[in-house]
């Protein structure tokens, strides 16, 4: 082919009128530059850590069935806290303010108090480890469990009754509570609480932790009636990969970075590195002057917005 002054531009033209699927085909064919040209490059993509990574939120329940009671507030949300450092308390997020209304908690007061709290729904080992440290350190905790736990580990959960934690309610099965009527909401509650007295001989702490952090409003209205009060947390971190467990060093570190006044701080006591790590992270923590709460004290004065700064 004889190129003349002329060529460029006819062939120019030729390529903006061809089809996109057409032009990716040429592309793949055709020797690099030409089509090049045409690509816009993508700056490449950089992940950040997941433990600094909140939750997707703002979807909406597929509660679509008529003979479902979702009255108000279907809206589902995923809790996230922001990671403040320098001993900064967490701001409560905006859109989930109404968590105040319905016996919802993420925060204590201003005080050098921290309340542990874990989410256990297995025992791999390190469940007792994590008790075998808070019973030589003389700290409280509350675990919220599932039925699994109560029917496989029986000694286990009689140990934290036993040694002062409170025990309550993650749902019996951990399903996604924010696609459930007010009737299967109840109806998972009730067979955790069923479960436990028939298992335990005594009642589970009325306090409950929505699975993964999701729940509606609605859902939140549902357990205040049943006399719970939802327990969210102001520090949390990626410890729930067993098999993705962060160095014990940067775990430490990362967890002082984000002690703050009134924590209350979610762990997995499934967790290996947590296992590892809660003996020096207590002695840190009463170094610094904190001490350790309980869900009693935490809810005790009923309003949660006079805690944030």
């Amino acid at each position: 082919m004889k190129f003349t002054k002329h060529t460029l531009p006819l062939l120019l033209a030729a390529v903006m009128i061809v089809p996109p699927v057409l032009a990716e085909r040429a592309s793949a064919e055709m020797p690099a530059g030409l089509f090049d040209f045409f690509r816009k490059e993508e700056a490449p993509e950089t992940e950040p850590l997941p433990e600094d990574v909140p939750p997707k939120r703002g979807n909406r329940s597929p509660c679509k069935e008529k003979e479902k009671d979702c009255a108000a507030s279907a809206e589902a949300s995923n809790w996230y806290c922001k990671h403040m450092e320098g001993g900064k308390r967490p701001p409560m997020p905006g859109e989930m303010t109404f968590i105040d209304k319905h016996g919802g908690y993420f925060l204590g007061e201003d005080d050098k108090v921290l309340y542990l709290t874990f989410d256990a729904g297995y025992e791999n080992g390190n469940v007792a480890r994590i008790l075998d440290t808070l019973k030589a350190e003389e700290v409280p905790a509350a675990f919220f469990i599932l039925e699994n736990l109560v029917t496989r580990n029986t000694d286990l959960v009689k140990r934290m009754n036993d040694e002062g934690h409170l025990v309550c309610n993650h749902t019996a099965k951990h399903p996604d509570m924010t696609t459930k009527s007010q009737t299967e909401f109840t109806d998972e509650l009730a067979a955790m609480e069923k479960i436990y007295k028939d298992t335990m001989g005594t009642d589970i702490a009325k306090y409950y932790r929505p699975p993964e952090g999701k729940f509606t409003e609605a859902n939140l209205e549902w357990a205040n009636s049943l006399g719970y009060k939802t327990i969210f947390w102001s520090y949390a971190y990626a410890d729930w990969d067993n098999d993705h467990q962060m160095p014990a060093d940067k775990a430490v570190k990362k967890v002082l970075d984000g002690t703050h006044n009134g924590a209350v701080i979610l762990l997995h006591p499934t967790s290996a590195t947590n296992a590892d790590i809660l003996p020096e992270l207590i002695r840190e923590w009463k170094a610094m002057g904190y001490r350790f709460g309980t869900l009693d004290e935490l809810t005790a004065n009923g309003d949660l917005t006079k805690n944030q700064t």
